[in-house]
């Protein structure tokens, strides 16, 4: 599938590495968008029906060849769109320049800036004065609501594509502080089913394995966090031969680790035998340092939860006598007692920092629900209470059927007779 490329007439502002990369970055893109069908069906919708002319959209992605689809989906529907990085170390620069030179897309980001850059840009792009705010991890909102209050009359509702973003989303509606209606992309059945479990699980190991070109067969593998993330973690983990061990705070959720047939323990028992641990939980300091004093001379740490919080790495590195860069995203801290712990991708998100993050045939049902999304806030401007939203479970079937329609595979309908059954009290079984 060929994608066609708009002509420019001059470059969008922005902020990327080097414009020279954009023809590598073209084939990336157009790569990933031959396996995002249903994305490009959306697309060709939005192309002729225009649902966003007129609309100002600030996304805060990973800038990646499958977030890239979705900035063209969007622009394709008439939105006036900005892109900025939401992780230091996942943005493909020669997909942020093809974005900018191909596509006519302002986007600000590279690989490997620094916080201060970060913050910049997110700034640049409020100052776009946004009508719809695409998120990761809620860091946009906050910064409107916190600092740019005079800029709420301007929106009209956020996409939340991360279990971190939604929890501060629900935060702000307990302190009564969200001021717009936000859709949680992350809770959709076609997301977090298969982009959180599928996606993290593969691409965490093929970012470890990159980091590292560690055997995993035969390792103790302690899986952070039992949620989707950590439960597509633990089975591809186990998959590559790995003994995975799990630690929890739910015990819901360590009960199911237990039946899915994974060793439960709290973090302080795995910490001594574990010899690649993987954080998928979301929250602060789950890796801290009485952690990492115990573990074994080599044991490897790697997050793949959201922000690089979820290892004490501060004090990790205020007690080590020693730091030293092994590989490009492998950095051995040496402590007092001599031994050594390895640190994946700066405790960034490994299948970002050091692989490409989901592939883009998961990444196709995401982008469908945030593209889906914008369209269900911009047609119901006005009418929705400040609160956070799920996806529209007949949002959610169709994105899901769309998938398999292109998958070619046929799934049975309901009979008269199933129909009237379901929807009745008085026939008896």
């Amino acid at each position: 599938m060929t994608v066609a490329t708009p002509p420019q007439t001059s470059l969008m502002p922005n902020d990327v590495k080097d414009l020279s990369l954009a023809p590598q970055g073209k084939k990336q893109i157009e790569w990933a968008n031959s396996d995002m069908p249903v994305l490009e069906a959306i697309r060709q919708r939005f192309e002729k029906e225009q649902p966003f002319k007129g609309v100002r959209i600030v996304s805060c992605n990973h800038i990646t060849k499958e977030t890239a689809n979705l900035c063209r989906a969007l622009k394709a529907g008439g939105a006036d769109s900005i892109l900025i990085a939401s992780n230091p170390l996942s943005t493909q620069d020669d997909v942020a320049a093809s974005l900018v030179a191909d596509y006519g897309i302002a986007v600000y980001g590279q690989k490997g800036e620094d916080n201060a850059t970060y913050t910049k840009h997110v700034n640049l792009a409020l100052d776009f004065k946004p009508n719809v705010i695409i998120d990761d991890g809620s860091d946009v909102v906050a910064e409107l609501v916190q600092n740019r209050p005079e800029q709420i009359g301007d929106m009209i509702g956020s996409t939340e594509e991360t279990t971190t973003g939604i929890v501060r989303l629900n935060a702000m509606v307990n302190d009564n502080r969200l001021p717009w209606p936000a859709m949680a992309v992350n809770n959709a059945q076609t997301k977090h089913f298969f982009d959180n479990r599928y996606g993290t699980g593969q691409s965490t190991l093929d970012g470890i394995i990159r980091a590292t070109n560690t055997l995993i067969a035969g390792k103790n593998v302690v899986v952070v966090g039992y949620g989707w993330c950590g439960k597509g973690t633990a089975m591809r983990a186990r998959g590559l031969g790995a003994n995975v061990l799990v630690t929890e705070v739910d015990p819901v959720r360590a009960l199911e680790a237990v039946m899915d047939g994974f060793r439960v323990m709290p973090m302080n028992e795995a910490a001594p035998i574990g010899d690649i641990f993987v954080t998928v939980t979301g929250n602060r300091h789950v890796i801290d340092w009485p952690h990492f004093e115990m573990m074994k001379d080599g044991a490897m740490v790697a997050n793949s939860g959201h922000f690089d919080l979820e290892l004490n790495l501060a004090k990790l590195a205020e007690e080590a006598t020693d730091r030293n860069q092994i590989r490009p995203f492998m950095e051995a801290f040496t402590l007092k007692s001599g031994k050594k712990i390895m640190v994946l991708g700066e405790g960034r998100l490994i299948n970002l920092a050091a692989a490409e993050g989901h592939p883009a045939s998961v990444m196709d049902m995401s982008f469908a629900n945030q593209a889906l999304a914008v369209e269900f806030l911009v047609k119901n401007k006005g009418t929705l209470e400040n609160r956070v939203y799920d996806i529209p479970e007949d949002v959610d079937a169709m994105i899901a059927k769309l998938k398999l329609d292109s998958m070619d595979v046929a799934i049975d309908v309901l009979t008269p007779a199933m129909v009237e059954y379901q929807n009745s009290w008085n026939i008896g079984t």
